[in-house]
This record gives structure tokens, sequence and C-alpha cells, in this order.
């Protein structure tokens, strides 16, 4: 049984066909011009417009969310470039798949010396066989390939195909990005919703922005389906207000004001339910800014603090765990990134707490402001040049690794000697660098 031929475009031009499809498809830009997000590739300058104004045809791999534009900036660069679009799902296809496209691609090189663009979207689930069926094919010029991917091709993608390929990183849609595109949505008569009397309340724009988490497919859609579900009055029009929102998107609509009260009230929940080692209320807070669509930055940045302002030394392993969750929900992202963080917030809520670091830091700002700059001691200043041997530079330091990792000196200017801002709790391994600091004391004591 012959392979079945990928479809050849997803992008009909024709409007009467175009009008029957979907919203998110109809407003799909056709032009760069006309694409909203992505400044860092897209602008005046950068390397996408370049390679268009240029007309330069290279294989290229899209890194990034859901919803962000891969599919539209492949067919946009493939019509730029008046090349020959193939549309390939990795999901759906296979190798015999892939030795259909090159037939069909040599046929328009060789039949209207046109190059070929195929597109293989979500790319990563092709295995190494299949990956390696594009190799001779990209680097020949048969294809020119543009895959999409979620994930990241450094582990997903075979290094030889890699190396072929400029990997173009994506960036989540902010909220003011898809205001832009649901208003143009709203206000296109050609293939948007321009021709139907639509009022759009506030909250129900604001809260689509927000919860459809920078996918734009995802704020089209639901969009599309409050003016569905929102009943003409006797003049035809119709009301699309947070209700009816709630309902398309099917998710309610929380009390939080990014910018506002409630934003930080809610983080203050959040910060204590942990410092009070509470699980559960620091998972709830956790949960109720998730739903009501904050930046997960936000909130990683703000479990790191917490962990070396509240976890500090009596788990010094807690902030190495803080990084981690922020690294791996760049690398997850929604809607699987809650997992990590769940993880990260109920370890830096169970850990032993100890702000001894940040007390001492404060203290010895103190110091700092108040007696100014001190002088350093001439015997732990750098000695670089013969000149300031002479003077007296670095005269009398002990290294410390040549005395068994420890020697009594002292550190500190002169008008702070003895000075201690650093003391470590009972709590957790803050119990054991209190022993150390102990010993150390001990051991300046006796050489007293």
């Amino acid at each position: 049984m012959p392979a079945k031929k990928p479809e050849k475009s997803l992008f009909d031009t024709s409007v009467d066909i175009k009008r029957k499809k979907p919203l998110a498809d109809r407003m799909r830009p056709q032009h760069l011009s006309e694409f909203v997000g992505q400044e860092h590739l897209v602008g005046q300058n950068k390397i996408l417009q370049r390679l268009v104004e240029n007309k330069e045809l290279v294989s290229l791999i899209f890194w990034g969310p859901p919803g962000v534009g891969k599919t539209t900036l492949a067919f946009i660069i493939a019509q730029a470039m008046d090349a020959y679009f193939i549309s390939f799902s990795a999901v759906l296809s296979g190798v015999k798949d892939i030795k259909v496209v090159i037939e069909e691609a040599k046929e328009q090189l060789k039949l209207f010396n046109k190059r070929t663009v195929l597109f293989v979207d979500e790319i990563h689930r092709f295995n190494k066989a299949q990956q390696d069926a594009f190799l001779h094919h990209v680097e020949d010029g048969t294809i020119t390939l543009i895959g999409a991917t979620t994930e990241n091709p450094s582990f997903e993608v075979i290094a030889p195909l890699l190396s072929r390929c400029k990997v173009l990183v994506l960036e989540q849609l902010t909220e003011e990005h898809l205001k832009t595109i649901i208003t143009s949505a709203l206000h296109d008569k050609e293939l948007g919703l321009g021709n139907m009397e639509v009022e759009m309340k506030n909250d129900a724009f604001d809260f689509i922005a927000s919860m459809s988490h920078g996918d734009a497919r995802v704020a089209l859609n639901t969009l599309e389906a409050s003016v569905m579900l929102a009943r003409p009055d006797k003049e035809g029009n119709r009301i699309v207000n947070i209700e009816i929102a709630q309902e398309a998107m099917q998710r309610r609509a929380l009390l939080y004001d990014k910018g506002g009260e409630e934003h930080y009230n809610v983080i203050s929940a959040f910060i204590k339910s942990m410092r009070g080692s509470d699980p559960d209320a620091a998972l709830y807070w956790l949960a109720r800014m998730l739903e009501a669509g904050e930046d997960p930055l936000f909130i990683t940045r703000r479990m790191i603090i917490f962990a070396s302002e509240d976890v500090g030394n009596a788990d010094p392993q807690a902030v190495q765990l803080a990084v981690a969750v922020k690294d791996a929900f760049d690398f997850v992202g929604m809607p699987e990134g809650w997992i990590p963080l769940a993880q990260g917030v109920t370890y830096l809520a169970c850990a032993p707490k100890s702000n001894a670091s940040y007390l001492a830091y404060l203290e010895a700002l103190k110091d700092v402001k108040e007696k100014g700059a001190l002088p350093v001691p001439f015997h732990v200043r750098n000695a670089p040049t013969p000149l300031m041997k002479d003077i007296g530079y670095a005269k009398g330091y002990k290294y410390p690794h040549s005395f068994g990792g420890y020697v009594e000196q002292t550190y500190m200017p002169d008008e702070l000697q003895g000075k201690e801002y650093y003391k470590p709790t009972d709590n957790g391994f803050d119990k054991e660098t209190k022993k150390r600091l102990a010993n150390y004391k001990e051991k300046r004591n006796q050489l007293k």
C-alpha cells in the first residue's frame, strides 16, 4: 500500500476556504510584518527578517512553547522565498512518508526549479532512524528543513542533523502580545470577527489574555468559543462578559491582580507558609498563583531567595534544589511545570530553617555603613609587585593549607577585631557549622 502523501500546506490562501476554518487558523499572519511576538527574531535587522530580505534559505529548528508561532514562521519564510511548502507531522508520519516527500521535492526542483521547505512539527518525536533519513537530503539541498519542537533539541535531535540546522529559541508570548492578537481578531472583517457585533468586556478580555499562558492558539480558540456562547440580543450584539469567558475557558477567574495588593498578599502568604514549615498551605498559595496566571519565573525567583534567606545553611542543598526547580520549569514549561514547582515548595517548607547568613550580612552591612571603608590589614593584602612587598603588603600572611587547613590569624580591620556576625542556629546542618566555628574559636583561645 503506497504511503499517504503528507499535507502540502496548512495555509490555504482562498478566503472562502479559510473562513470555514477555526479562528486560530484564519488569523495566522501571512507576512513577518503582521507577526506578533518574537521581536528578537523578527524585528528590524534580526535574523529571520534578514534571511527573508536576503532570500537566504537555511535549515532551522524552532524551539519554544506551544502557540508562539513556530508553524506560522515556517510558512512565512517559505512563502517569502517562493519555495514549495510541505507540512509534516512527526506524530502521524514515518520513514515511508519521508521518502514520498523527498521524491516530491526532487520533482519541484527538476520541473519548476523550486526549492522545498519541509516543515516537521514535533520533530523530537522522530526516532534516530527517522531523523537519519533527512540528513543526506538536507545536506545536498533537496529540502530545506524547518523543525519545530517544544523539547530541548540538544537532547531530542541527533547531533548530525542538529549541526546542519540553526536553532532559534522562541519565547512565550506576553499578555500584551495576546491582547494585540485578540484585538486584531475582533476587528478583522475579512477573516476575523469584525463582521459580528461583539462587545468584549474589559475583565473578560484580560481574563482570556492572562489565562492563555502565552499561547496564541488557546487565546483565539477561547475568544471564538466566547463569541459563540454569547447569544445575540435584539440588535444582534453579542456581549462577552467574564462569566462567558470563564465558561469558554472552563476556568474560573480568581481574585488576583498581578500588579495590585492581592498579588503581594498571596506571595506573602506563600513565603510565610514555607517559613512556618507548612507545606499544605504553601501548596495552596502556589496553586492560587499558578491558576491566576502568575509568572512562574517570579515564583521560582522567590523560592531561590527563600532558600538562602530562610533555610540557609541549615540545609545547604536547598538553594541548589530551588535553582534546579527553576531550570526544570524552563525545560518542561506548562502545563506540567507545576510538578517540579510543587516538589520544590514542599522541600523548602519541610527543610530546617536558619536565617543566620541573612542576619550576619545585615550586621556586616551595618558596620560598613557606620564605619566606612576601614583599611585592609597589610598581611591579607595582595602583593603582585616588588614595591608592594617592600612596603609590607602580604607580610606575615600564613597560608592555612600549610597548617593543616586552619591557622590562627586575623582577617578583620583592626577596629572590628573580635566581631562575630555569623551565629549559626541549632537547626539542621547549621548545628554542624556551629560546632566547627566553636572548634576554631577554641583553637584561637589556646594560642593566646
